[in-house]
């Protein structure tokens, strides 16, 4: 019997284990990706407080929009060359060609994968959710840094180009309101 107790309380052990990692799991990955810009994940910066260089790279702009989203979403320009440490802005432009508002969410990625971690962004229109009424058109800022330490890490030494892509998806929040109005008749307000 007391074999029976003992590895009750082992599986036990190993379920709520289990169970604690898995509700770990999607916080932890989020760091890790930030940390090492695994995934294409860019960095976050306040400010830009490197120093110049005079190695340049090609930053390229790229946009896309989730299927069944109404709107248009296009980079004003296709490309810029900045030094590294040099900040850099960019404008992307979206119209929502919906008859309704819709609150819409950007996610990015960087390519090649092994640059991200030196793409820091210190302001940017992903950082937020963006409510685009219908017919509306705005331009959507992005201000961003190659990080100059790209230029000590010699495996970095190809890297003359990269693109900054943005997808941009209907929100959480947007799925929410709109089942919500469908189960009543009163208006329903995001916030």
């Amino acid at each position: 019997m007391e074999a029976n107790k003992k590895t009750l309380y082992i599986l036990t052990g190993v379920g709520l284990a289990m169970l604690g990692l898995g509700f770990a799991s999607d916080p932890l990955y989020d760091t890790f990706c930030k940390v090492t810009g695994y995934a294409g994940t860019t960095q976050q910066a306040d400010e830009n407080l490197s120093e110049v260089i005079d190695r340049k790279v090609v930053v390229k702009f790229d946009s896309n929009v989730a299927s069944g989203l109404p709107w248009k979403f296009k980079p004003d320009q296709r490309q810029m060359e900045i030094q590294l440490g040099q900040s850099g802005l960019a404008y992307y432009t979206v119209k929502n060609e919906g008859s309704v508002p819709i609150v819409g969410v950007a996610n990015f990625n960087v390519t090649p994968i092994k640059s991200a971690p030196f793409f820091v962004k210190t302001d940017c229109f992903c950082f937020e959710e963006q409510t685009i009424q219908p017919g509306q058109e705005l331009p959507l800022p992005v201000l961003f840094f190659v990080d100059p330490q790209l230029d000590e890490d010699k495996r970095l030494d190809d890297v003359k180009e990269i693109t900054l892509s943005y997808t941009f998806f209907e929100s959480d929040k947007q799925a929410q309101a709109a089942s919500l109005s469908k189960g009543s008749n009163s208006d329903t307000s995001l916030n």
